[in-house]
Formats: C-alpha cells, structure tokens, sequence
C-alpha cells in the first residue's frame, strides 16, 4: 500500500476526481469525507461517488447532526442517499452533554459571547466530529480560501491537529467554478441556497446573505469575521 508521504506528495498534486480516486483507492474504509450538505460538500460527495463506483469501493461521508439542523438539510441527506453509492453515517452530540450546556448556560447562550457560542460548538460539533474520524486515516472537506478570511490559507492536503491527512479538494475553487461543476453534473443542491443561503450550518446560528457579502457573512452574523469558526478547523492546523 502506498506510504501515507508518497500518497501526500501525489494528492497535493492531483486536481478533485483524482484526488479522491487516489484517496479511496489507498485508503478505502479509512478516509471520511464531511458533509454538512452545502454545495461546496456536495460536488464533493459527487466526485467521491463517481470514483467510488469506478473502484468497486463505498466512500463513507458524515454528517454532524448538532439537533438544531435546518430541515432542508435532512431533505438533502435523503436525496444522496437515493442518488448515491454512499455509506452516510450521522453524528449527533451525547444528550448529557447539551442537556448539561443547556441547563448551565441556556439554549441560547451562543448569541451572547464568542466564548459561549464555541461552547455549543465544542459539544454540538467537534466531540461528534471526533467519533467520526474514529479509525480513519484521512478526511475530505469541502472548504475553500474564497469563503473567509479565516480560510485564506488553507492548503488542499495538510496533516491536522490529529495527525491525520486532511484534504481541501476545492481550497482555491473559487464561487462560480464551484456552481458550474454542480449545474454540468447535476449535483443535488441544498434548498436553501435558493432562498440566499451561501453557507450551511445549524438554523439559530445561519442566514441569507445580500448580495456582494462574502459567502460566510451569513454564518454568526453577530460576531466579527476572524471569530467565524467553530473549531473543526483549527487555523492552527493550517499554519505551514
């Protein structure tokens, strides 16, 4: 099997469908590919598909459901797994643990502080995300430099904070390269991008953007741009 160093050189160099071939190909049941149903993550999730049926292999996408997910959300989730060879594997956050934050804080403390809205982070996201990277090697998103200042720098492979590959497939597609794959291939597309939606998260914390915002001015619309992350992405794990 390809060492994870050489499998590292020849991904950062491979455009998105290759790039996921060589990842299922050296990797199979240990790479997971996140998807929050966005249009980024679903040219993903598209590409993996394809490549997946060419190697005879199932590519294993997750979703975290933090429990205050738009319902179009969960409409889309159904639609993939009608249309795709996928295995999706959904994440929810321990009950104790948003009982205890809930009982503590309230349901609503996120709106209060940047502080206590990476609090319902942590529990509602990044403890689920953990379980999902359980035994993988490697994991797929679909984040791109375009989207926020926070994302400027991130590089299509890196080694994250777990030690494991972490690909960005799309890191230098910019918005229209993005929506053209999705129109030439068909690609299911989350409702509410339709109604001005350009990020999708947990339905307190996301809105509609005017036009000429950037595409994660909907996301914690209250709180300035370089506090827009929830910590699955550590810009930490990025500095190289």
């Amino acid at each position: 099997m390809t060492s994870l160093l050489t499998l590292e050189a020849r991904l950062a160099a491979a455009p998105l469908e290759d790039m996921l071939r060589l990842a299922l190909e050296a990797l199979g049941d240990e790479l997971r590919i996140a998807c929050s149903f966005g249009v980024e993550d679903m040219v993903v999730v598209h590409a993996a598909a394809r490549a997946g049926r060419e190697l005879g292999v199932t590519p294993r996408v997750f979703l975290l459901d933090t429990g205050r997910l738009h319902q179009e959300t969960f409409d889309l989730l159904d639609r993939v797994r009608s249309r795709y060879d996928v295995s999706v594997d959904v994440y929810a956050p321990h009950a104790e643990l948003v009982q205890e934050l809930v009982r503590r804080s309230g349901p609503n403390a996120f709106y209060r502080s940047v502080e206590d809205r990476r609090e319902c982070c942590a529990v509602r996201k990044i403890e689920p995300l953990g379980r999902a990277l359980a035994g993988a090697k490697a994991w797929v998103t679909g984040l791109r430099r375009e989207q926020s200042p926070t994302r400027a720098d991130t590089p299509r492979v890196e080694r994250d904070e777990r030690g494991l590959l972490k690909l960005s497939p799309l890191a230098a597609w910019n918005d229209d390269e993005v929506w053209s794959y999705a129109r030439a291939h068909d690609v299911p597309t989350h409702a509410l991008h339709a109604r001005g939606f350009a990020s999708i998260g947990c339905a307190p914390c996301t809105r509609a953007i005017a036009p000429g915002e950037p595409v994660r001015a909907g996301r914690w619309w209250w709180e300035d741009p370089e506090h827009k992350e929830c910590g699955l992405h550590p810009r930490r794990a990025r500095s190289r």
